[in-house]
Parts: structure tokens; sequence; C-alpha cells
């Protein structure tokens, strides 16, 4: 993949303006923070984005792809506020299931998700070279 960076802007901190990549497309569905079996262990948001995160890794694997393959991502997240204050913490739970900020990644504040419970949804595009 090759990330792109207009001449003259500043980086972005945390993701990159765009990326292009040739190959087989993997598309994620909106993941949340529930388990494989459809259950809530939690309703803290640093831990929802962990589960979250890591079925997005599992569904990634189905299609034959790695969190490296990632080119895109898409937040959805009920609190803006909550986000932002806890950045570090999530941060961190990225680095340790994802690894590489090298995506094109955006996150917006919605009203609400589907399931009252979900704090986070996550929706991923994927390209194996």
């Amino acid at each position: 993949m090759k990330i792109l960076q207009p001449p003259g802007w500043a980086p972005p901190r945390g993701y990159v303006n765009g990326v292009a990549a040739t190959g087989t497309t993997v598309f994620v569905a909106g993941q949340i923070g529930w388990n494989a079996q459809c259950q809530w262990e939690t309703d803290d948001l640093v831990a929802q984005v962990r589960q979250a995160l890591l079925n997005v890794r599992a569904v990634l694997a189905e299609g034959g792809a790695l969190p490296e393959h990632i080119a895109r991502m898409t937040w959805y997240l009920t609190d803006k506020r909550e986000y932002l204050a806890r950045a570090r913490e999530i941060g961190a739970v990225y680095r340790e299931t994802i690894g590489s900020y090298s995506v094109a990644m955006t996150a917006v504040q919605v009203a609400g998700l589907i399931e009252d419970r979900a704090k986070v949804e996550i929706e991923v595009t994927a390209v194996v070279s």
C-alpha cells in the first residue's frame, strides 16, 4: 500500500490522509464490542474498542487478510467526549490489536447504534496484495 500525503500538508496524528492499494478487497461490516456469541461482557468504551478490533481481526482472517492489509477504517462513536478523554487508552488498544496507524481513518459521533449497549462500531476495508 502507498500512503497518500499531499506535499506541504501537516501529517495527521493517528491516521493517514489516504492509501492507494491494489489486490483483493475485503470488506468488514461494522463490528461492535460484543463477543463471538453476541453477548456483552462490558459497557466500558476502551474494552468495547478492544473487542470490536478483535472481531475485525477475526473477520479479516476469514478473508485471508491481516491487520496490515487494512486500508480504511470508519469508527462510529456514541460519545465523542469520552473517546477524546480516553484517546491514549484507545490508542494503546489499537496498537496492541491492529498495530500501525497507516490507515485512512474516519471517526464520527452518532446519536446511537442499533445495539443499545454498543458505544463504538468499526467497519474496515482491507486490500490483500
